[in-house]
């Protein structure tokens, strides 16, 4: 069973990691490796435990993980001090990615049908399809998955992320090379890959044929999202501006999941011949405010970063921690805003947090907890008017902080 741990004012809530056995990550230890040269972190072998939760309308907290060829839906009914045997998504056996950048996900549809999606690698290197698994009873069991896109080359359908808009339409992007593959075959010049989107307007039971959002994406960053103030879906992202310049694109979706717009969103001017493995998050304030945090090298540091996304700009953007931050993640509940981090101090990863409840003029700072073994990336929630965070540990297994 699980057992209620307390750190300070935080509460740590735990679930035995025997209970979620984990596997050798060669995607995770690139992730390592990549940012080692810009963080001078070693590169050391990493175990795979990307995974990730949200809360119900009824405040149920659902969490989905990777073991072996299968993902597992877990359940908690008080904020993850104990949860329920997990359920199986995928009855067939399949190949599923579960790196940091590359997780699988969870989201609700208004119909109260469960969204679990994922890539599933192919047989080539870097390349994978985007699946969907919905469940109508809950979460108690999910019909046969099915792949969003309509292209069924073998390349890059990777990264990708999911979001339901106000109109209850299922977003899918994701990350895609088709383009790139066809310049390739011309023999015309190609930056980076590109961004697809699908849309379902039947709680993802299916989904329309793909469209094209923007060229030029970066090859392996995970894509943030989040709904606007009018329902309509964002999705942020690192992108490669010409001539080689590795800054974030912001775009929003038409219904039809076209881009209604797209626009530069970050300024740093990071110019580097390849993906960091090190993408961004996104969190709109009820005022319309889009509150954004990210990894950017700016007059040379490689730091993590956060600032108010504006036209042309970004309104108060400074760094996150120290100089070893790293995997940051926003969420906003009603007036306050949340950011989470991890920090490697040279012995254990800590994880940190900070709140602000003025908007982000300013925070106030808390440290939550440390791990000793390998750690997912920390995934910040809201639940009403509360934050919480996430994070998946080697040693410890899944554990909730609710942030006061």
């Amino acid at each position: 069973m699980t057992s209620l741990h307390k750190l300070g004012a935080i509460a740590a809530l735990t679930i035995a990691a025997s209970v979620l056995p984990h596997s050798a990550s060669a995607a995770d230890a690139k992730d390592k490796a990549a940012m080692a040269g810009m963080t001078g972190m070693a590169k050391k072998a990493r175990v795979e435990l990307a995974s990730s939760a949200a809360f119900t309308r009824d405040g149920q907290l659902l969490a989905v993980a990777k073991q072996g060829d299968h993902l597992l839906l877990y359940r908690s009914g008080d904020q993850g001090a104990n949860w329920s045997p997990p359920v199986i998504v995928n009855a067939r056996p399949e190949a599923i990615s579960g790196d940091g950048e590359n997780r699988p996900k969870i989201a609700f549809a208004q119909d109260g049908g469960v969204l679990i999606s994922w890539t599933k690698p192919l047989g080539k290197p870097n390349t994978g399809e985007v699946r969907l698994a919905r469940s109508d009873d809950g979460g108690a069991s999910f019909a046969t998955p099915i792949t969003v896109h309509r292209d069924r080359q073998e390349i890059t359908h990777r990264f990708e992320t999911m979001i339901v808009g106000g109109d209850g339409r299922i977003y899918l992007a994701w990350i895609d090379k088709r383009d790139l593959e066809s310049a390739k075959a011309t023999k015309k010049p190609y930056r980076g890959a590109a961004i697809y989107a699908a849309v379902s307007d039947d709680g993802g039971r299916s989904f329309k044929p793909e469209t094209r959002v923007a060229d030029h994406s970066c090859e392996c960053c995970r894509i943030a999202a989040a709904v606007d103030t009018d329902g309509a879906p964002l999705i942020f992202w690192r992108h490669v501006f010409e001539p080689n310049e590795r800054d974030h694109a912001l775009a929003k979706l038409r219904p039809d999941g076209t881009p209604a717009s797209v626009e530069r969103a970050t300024f740093d001017r990071w110019k580097v011949d390849g993906c960091p493995h090190h993408g961004p998050a996104l969190a709109v304030a009820p005022d319309g405010v889009r509150h954004a945090v990210w990894f950017n090298q700016k007059n040379g540091e490689g730091r993590a970063f956060y600032g108010r996304l504006a036209s042309g700009g970004v309104d108060g953007q400074r760094f996150v921690g120290g100089e070893q931050a790293a995997r940051a993640d926003i969420a906003i509940a009603g007036h306050r805003i949340g950011i989470l981090w991890k920090e490697f101090d040279g012995e254990r990863t800590q994880l940190h947090a900070e709140i602000s409840e003025d908007g982000g003029a300013s925070f106030k700072r808390l440290a939550l907890g440390a791990a000793n073994g390998a750690s997912d990336h920390p995934r910040a929630i809201a639940f009403g008017k509360d934050l919480f965070a996430y994070w998946r540990t080697e040693l410890e297994g899944m554990r909730v902080f609710r942030l006061p």
